[in-house]
């Protein structure tokens, strides 16, 4: 009974046992994880392996131009830098510090349960960066907050750095590549590379001039999400030519997501993109259809969809006006189907060069680039613990673990894009 006490107290990815974040209550799941195995998994020796130096032969090519937002990004602590005090308030905000070692170990120190199984799939997706770049990967010491909200932008110094999936032109959270592009067992979403390529084919079934002449939206309206809730009085295809679609997700889960295929989701000329409590995963799900997206104006931003551009990728949609701004970009679709359709492909061949390749680079340069602004050597506080691809595995269920094995990253062949300087 002892042991058992003890495991059940142990904290691992799985989060089964943490209290839920305080700033984002969510239902608990119940994890059916046995106290011993999940004290065995906590204390799985990860295996030293020797890291040889990389032999790859010259960068691929120049970083897209996206990139660039990682200096915006970082700008506040340029001429202050990074300080264990700045680390230790931006761990207030958050729900786990991760620390980088020699370029090949991870250390986690969970806070809090993130909401299903994030923060899981979050230290797989840093885990393969260190396997893509064997070796290369400087130390470093960062919190995450595997969220959606933006933490408030009004601290006083020292500004707290804290790593999310998204942020403001208000917010200081640095953008960082969110949990989906492994996988979200949750609802059955595949590894991007793998879900792209599902809906890209998908998209390819149904021709520009078959597909539905309305704007098409499914997802939940019940997030505190003020847009989501004025776009349900837009649903009438005769009036804003636009069809609503309210997402039942526990009844999506009894029929095995059949009908929120993503592949199946690409029969409209036209997709609308609504953020949720903040930003949304599905955006690049909604532009990888190839359909013309709709874009409601965004206040969240995570790192990619600061490189789209407004009546080249997607169709801009006032929040003010919304059902006659979707009707009007409905109606001049109709009228200029080629021009529409060239925009709707643009945002799908956007999405296509976002590879998982371009993932890890991101997730790279935005490392290293932080690590250089850290005015301390990092050091995995006390109770953290080495974490590698094994340890994960261990604790994941049959669902997760079948995503995990599926996005496996092996080390690349090239080095990283090529970075640009700050302007």
């Amino acid at each position: 009974m002892a042991a058992e006490g003890i495991a059940s107290r142990t904290k691992t990815v799985a989060g089964h046992n943490l209290d839920p974040t305080p700033w984002h209550l969510f239902p608990r799941v119940k994890q059916q994880l046995r106290p011993l195995a999940v004290f065995r998994c906590h204390f799985l020796s990860c295996p030293r392996r020797r890291i040889p130096p990389p032999t790859m032969p010259k960068p691929r090519r120049p970083c897209p131009s996206f990139f660039r937002w990682i200096h915006r990004d970082l700008q506040p602590w340029r001429r202050s830098r990074i300080s264990p005090a700045m680390v230790a308030e931006a761990g207030r905000h958050a729900a786990m510090r991760v620390v980088i070692l020699e370029g090949k170990r991870l250390f986690v120190d969970l806070y809090y349960a993130c909401v299903q199984s994030r923060a899981m799939f979050t230290i797989w997706g840093l885990l393969h960066l260190l396997r893509r770049y064997p070796g290369m990967v400087p130390d470093n010491g960062s919190e995450y907050c595997p969220g959606n909200g933006g933490a408030d932008g009004s601290h006083l110094p020292p500004l707290p750095p804290l790593f999310r999936y998204c942020t403001t032109r208000d917010h200081l959270d640095i953008p960082f590549p969110d949990w989906s592009f492994w996988g979200w067992p949750e609802i059955n979403i595949k590894p991007w590379d793998e879900e792209f390529q599902n809906i890209k084919l998908g998209s390819q079934t149904m021709k520009w001039r078959k597909r539905a002449r309305t704007a098409y939206w499914k997802g939940n309206p019940d997030v505190q999400s003020p847009v989501r809730e004025a776009l349900l009085s837009c649903n009438d295809s005769k009036m804003w030519g636009a069809q609503i679609m309210r997402q039942d997700w526990v009844e999506e889960s009894r029929s095995g997501f059949q009908k929120s295929s993503l592949s199946n989701q690409c029969s409209h000329r036209y997709k609308i993109y609504a953020e949720g409590y903040a930003w949304s995963v599905s955006l690049k799900y909604i532009m990888a259809c190839g359909s013309l997206a709709l874009i409601i104006k965004l206040q969240y931003e995570d790192f990619f969809s600061r490189g789209l551009v407004p009546k080249e990728n997607y169709w801009p949609i006032s929040p003010t006006d919304l059902c006659q701004s979707i009707n009007f970009a409905v109606e001049w679709g109709n009228q200029n189907p080629s021009k529409a359709e060239a925009i709707g492909k643009s945002g799908q061949t956007f999405m296509q060069e976002l590879d998982m390749d371009q993932v890890y680079d991101y997730m790279y340069h935005l490392i290293v680039e932080y690590s250089k602004l850290q005015d301390f050597k990092p050091t995995p506080p006390s109770l953290a613990q080495e974490v590698c691809v094994e340890s994960i595995l261990c604790v994941a269920d049959k669902q997760q673990r079948e995503l995990l094995e599926r996005s496996y990253a092996s080390p690349s062949s090239s080095l990283p894009c090529t970075f640009f300087p700050p302007s």
